[in-house]
């Protein structure tokens, strides 16, 4: 979110070829048979979180990828058919699942194994438990679009915005690429859709779709700028090379993942699941 000019190594055809394919199949899958965008993000979470056990290896840290990635899709399955408080179940028997799976390998290096294990299950997994809970609603293909929509243009209106008028670094440290001006472009581009869609889409009150994106556009930055601390400090760009032009599976869901227990509690609060 946020980018200043020439954002180093994006391929602008390549990366807008790929968007459009993704958003291709987020509409031929969620609004055709909800299950089948179930497998979508249950792959993508797959995905994201082989591309972080891998990178975080470079610091010696090896969490356990099997039990994760199975506990990662029992918490969105459950999530989607079940609801909240098996997904919160899910996510707790996975715990001890890691820590079995962990333990033939000995005691060298546990602790660092684990704690990773634990921070990729909470952030990957679990958080992606509420993007079960969006897509199982009655109108799930409704939330899931006003939810992705909004996480989708605050990267556009950032990038759009800070490659034309960026010069004010926020976090130089963290993401030199990102500027004042990029996030500017991503809240106005966050308040518009989340306004647009809420009140078309959801029929919300007008107020409350412009807070649904400013209140995304926060989430995803910070889910963004989260994400850069650890790539920099493992010394590495993007996540993985599965999507040309924009990086791993990964470097995608880093803004969507936080954001998603956002649009999820705000959603629910606006429009009630029941109605």
């Amino acid at each position: 979110m946020g980018d200043s000019p020439g954002r180093a190594g994006r391929n602008l055809p390549v990366a807008l070829a790929v968007g459009l394919g993704l958003g291709g199949l987020y509409f031929s899958t969620v609004f055709l048979y909800k299950p089948l965008f179930l497998a979508v993000i249950v792959l993508a979470i797959g995905m994201g979180m082989y591309e972080f056990a891998r990178a975080v290896g470079a610091k010696d840290m090896h969490p356990p990828v099997v039990p994760l990635i199975a506990g990662s899709t029992a918490i969105i399955c459950v999530s989607y058919a079940v609801g909240r408080e098996s997904m919160t179940t899910a996510f707790l028997l996975t715990i001890p699942l890691i820590v079995v799976w962990r333990v033939p390998r000995g005691i060298d290096g546990m602790v660092r194994d684990l704690s990773s294990g634990i921070l990729a299950l909470v952030f990957v997994g679990f958080l992606a438990g509420f993007a079960g809970l969006l897509l199982g609603a009655h109108d799930g293909d409704r939330r899931m679009t006003c939810f992705v929509a909004t996480v989708v243009a605050s990267d556009v209106g950032g990038y759009a915005v800070g490659a034309l008028f960026g010069k004010h670094q926020i976090a130089p440290r963290i993401s030199p690429k990102k500027s004042l001006e990029g996030l500017v472009g991503s809240a106005a581009m966050c308040a518009f859709i989340g306004w647009l869609l809420c009140l078309t889409v959801m029929h919300t009150y007008w107020w409350q779709g412009i807070l649904f994106g400013l209140a995304l556009v926060t989430s995803a930055t910070l889910g963004d700028l989260g994400v850069s601390m650890i790539k920099r400090d493992i010394g590495i760009k993007d996540m993985g090379t599965l999507l040309p032009g924009h990086g791993g599976a990964m470097d995608r869901l880093d803004s969507l993942l936080p954001s998603a227990p956002v649009a999820w509690a705000l959603l629910a609060a606006f429009v009630p699941l029941h109605s």
